[in-house]
């Protein structure tokens, strides 16, 4: 389910037109969030890391309005729920695109989450005849290996391609605190500063409620 926002009487419509009318309207930022009690609930429960914290990023993304808001043929809309498609790593060094359904039962979300990795994880290839193309996801990808401080995205210019793009790196030890880098790419005619740091503050409010 979708709304469309009347532009007409959008507080933020001067923004979305001047912002969609530069040649790179995305803004983008890393931050170390602590994720302390999540991590350690998971390695002491022996609960998958990667879904727990996929799962809390999701919340996050959908209860901050703006991040579930797109550009569809000039118009925007606002959706009820969202979803992600992200990158799954393959035995062989390649990896293919993933479509994940976002369900707020976290025990309901994760055997669903698997099953679709398992499938992506026995193929070939991107995957991309087997990935559903949705306006409502995000882009999500996660870089276990590096504690990264910048990141980019490749990006095909002069569409209304505007979902959201986040990103995380290696968990860190930071004193008596476990923290993650995360990657946050937005187009600023939709997404500000302002509902960038809303999001953050959730998910981190998220991640210390294991």
């Amino acid at each position: 389910m979708k709304k469309t926002i009347d532009l007409a009487t959008w507080n933020r419509r001067e923004h979305f037109e001047f912002f969609s009318s530069l040649d790179e309207p995305f803004h983008g930022l890393v931050v170390n969030l602590d994720c302390t009690a999540t991590f350690t609930h998971c390695r002491q429960q022996r609960q998958p890391f990667f879904l727990t914290y996929l799962h809390k990023i999701l919340q996050a993304v959908n209860d901050t309005d703006a991040m579930r808001q797109r550009i569809e043929g000039g118009a925007v809309v606002e959706y009820e729920r969202v979803h992600c498609n992200v990158t799954v790593a393959r035995e062989d060094s390649t990896f293919g695109f993933c479509s994940i359904d976002f369900e707020p039962d976290f025990a309901r979300f994760v055997p669903a989450a698997q099953a679709a990795m398992l499938r992506v994880r026995q193929g070939s290839g991107l995957g991309l005849k087997d990935t559903v193309v949705r306006n409502n996801d995000i882009h999500f990808s996660a870089l276990p290996d590096i504690r990264f401080t910048g990141l980019t995205h490749a990006r095909r210019y002069g569409t209304e391609s505007c979902e959201p793009k986040i990103s995380v790196g290696q968990v860190f030890q930071d004193g008596g605190h476990w923290r993650m880098p995360v990657a946050v790419f937005v187009h600023h005619g939709l997404v500000d500063g302002q509902h960038v740091s809303a999001f953050l503050k959730r998910t981190e409010q998220l991640f210390q409620a294991p």
